[in-house]
């Protein structure tokens, strides 16, 4: 299923998503346009340290955006906690997977598009870049390490895409969201140097024809 044009509220639910530009921002945002999910939004400057107030830390103890906070008072934090939540409300088809095998494999990929690609090119960004270095010791070494390691995983995910059409089958889901979302931010911040594999190449331009993949 392509991302929904038409998206709406769920009735009885006023949902606020306290956020800020990033790759895990886009991740949501993407995971609503899929769903055909519309939620307020309120914007957190986190260059300003909106995010470690003592206002905003009630909401989230971990200080981190994007947060859900639904209209009975419930915080929800992490991306894919949060994108969880509104695809097990959605009538659409689950971005998690619709049987045990298949949500198994997508976890299953999903962590591996996490720890093995994009936290590797966050620690190349933040520790080469400094962005944070008023709220964080930045080790520039160790972000060369990360930006070494990231591109030597996309060899995994390129082999698994010789053999389906998404990374953990013939339906799209929030690990494709995830490893997408990565290599776009890994091109955008260029600490990272990308190799060209066939594979995923294809992939991603399945992946930027869907209407979704093209939401702010």
């Amino acid at each position: 299923m392509e991302g929904k044009e038409k998206q709406r509220t769920y009735e009885g639910s006023h949902m606020k998503l306290y956020e800020s530009p990033s790759p895990n921002a886009r991740r949501v945002h993407i995971a609503m346009a899929e769903l055909g999910v519309e939620i307020e939004r309120v914007a957190v400057d986190i260059r300003a340290g909106e995010n470690l107030s003592s206002e905003f830390l009630a909401k989230n103890p971990g200080g981190r955006v994007p947060v859900l906070e639904l209209d009975d008072g419930t915080f929800i934090g992490e991306s894919v906690s949060i994108t969880r939540y509104l695809d097990a409300i959605s009538e659409e088809p689950s971005l998690f997977g619709d049987t045990p095998l298949v949500q198994a494999k997508v976890d299953m990929w999903q962590r591996r598009a996490e720890l093995n690609f994009l936290l590797e090119v966050a620690g190349a960004f933040r520790n080469i870049t400094a962005f944070f270095k008023d709220r964080e010791t930045c080790v520039e070494a160790w972000g060369v390490v990360c930006a070494e390691k990231a591109p030597k995983a996309l060899t995994m995910f390129d082999d698994q895409l010789a053999k389906t059409e998404f990374l953990a089958g013939d339906q799209l889901s929030v690990a494709d969201i995830t490893l997408g979302v990565a290599l776009d931010f890994a091109r955008s911040v260029k600490v990272v140097e990308l190799p060209e594999l066939e594979h995923i190449k294809r992939w991603q331009g399945q992946l930027n024809s869907r209407p979704s993949f093209s939401a702010n």
